[in-house]
């Protein structure tokens, strides 16, 4: 796993200009093999993240707290690193920087921000681009094998309607990405692999790159990427006749539609949400309504108080009360 991890983060150099790209190559294994975010902003400090910190580093790779002592990002690291990011061909990712990033192959995706161009349609571009946030794609595979008997119905084979709930950066992602992938292939619980339909409205869940997964989604799963999870579940209804539609961080009255008419043709749903408990969920009308109407029949809660995904608790989703 290590190397897997080390591999992914010189990948991701590639993408960097030279400048930046030498005092991270000379950063301590220990490090690269945790870096989850490098973010490069106009004029401020170079900044890698891992488990829930952020860190300067200095032109000898060394990491440190004081900003003073760090390499300092320039306009022009910036836009070498953005002409490497889109391969020196900026029209050929118009669409991806309409929606605010790019994925890159492996998965990693960067997110732009800059000065937003509008036009009659909407979103026309994002210019001068100010910041990047490159986000190492980390499968972590076997990291739902302990939570599946919980959302697997033992007595018709059949998958609990299941939310997973988190703050920011805690795992949801992950989590849901090997749930698909155990799910797909068929886990020792069942009997036979699922038809999976991924809606992966902000292509993280399977990291689509010229048309090919990044990550392991498993041998069953269909995914529409960059697509929104009403037009999504539409499509995947008419066309491709899913067990299980999979579907990342909802939270609009039309993402609440998508799910309503998934379940009214006998589909089940994953999903998951931003959030710390129960009572955030109900203090947002769309969410509330789901909640109210009983959907979920689980619902699992993950934060980072011993690590990124850890299980806080699951709670059966008619009592809400804990199952674990």
């Amino acid at each position: 796993m290590e190397n897997c991890d080390l591999e992914k983060f010189d990948n991701v150099l590639e993408y960097i200009c030279l400048e930046l790209q030498k005092s991270l190559k000379i950063m301590p294994l220990e490090y690269k093999t945790k870096v989850e975010e490098i973010r490069l902003r106009n004029s401020c400090p170079l900044i890698i993240s891992f488990e829930g910190q952020d860190y300067f580093i200095n032109a000898q790779g060394k990491l440190t707290k004081d900003y003073g002592k760090s390499i300092k990002v320039s306009k022009e690291n910036i836009d070498k690193t953005f002409k490497l990011i889109s391969n020196y061909s900026i029209y050929a990712f118009e669409e991806e920087i309409r929606n605010g990033f790019i994925t890159l192959k492996g998965g990693h995706r960067v997110g732009i921000a800059g000065k937003v161009i509008y036009k009659d349609h909407g979103i026309d571009t994002i210019r001068d681009i100010s910041s990047l946030n490159i986000r190492i794609a980390r499968e972590k595979k076997g990291v739902s094998e302990h939570i599946l008997k919980y959302i697997i119905s033992m007595v018709n084979k059949k998958i609990y309607n299941t939310l997973i709930i988190s703050p920011p950066q805690c795992g949801k992602t992950t989590l849901l990405r090997d749930i698909i992938r155990n799910l797909s292939n068929g886990f020792h619980l069942l009997d036979k692999g699922f038809k999976i339909g991924v809606i992966d409205e902000r292509s993280e869940l399977a990291g689509m790159y010229n048309g090919v997964p990044q990550h392991d989604i498993g041998i069953r799963t269909d995914v529409l990427d960059g697509c929104n999870k009403k037009d999504g579940t539409n499509m995947l209804l008419r066309a491709m006749s899913p067990d299980i539609i999979a579907m990342d961080e909802i939270g609009s009255i039309s993402d609440i539609e998508a799910i309503h008419e998934s379940l009214k043709a006998g589909v089940n749903i994953l999903a998951t949400v931003h959030g710390n408990n129960i009572q955030d969920l109900i203090s947002r009308h769309s969410l509330k309504i789901l909640i109210e109407e009983r959907i979920f029949e689980r619902y699992i809660f993950l934060d980072n108080s011993r690590g990124v995904g850890t299980v806080k608790d699951i709670l059966e989703g008619k009592k809400f009360t804990s199952i674990m």
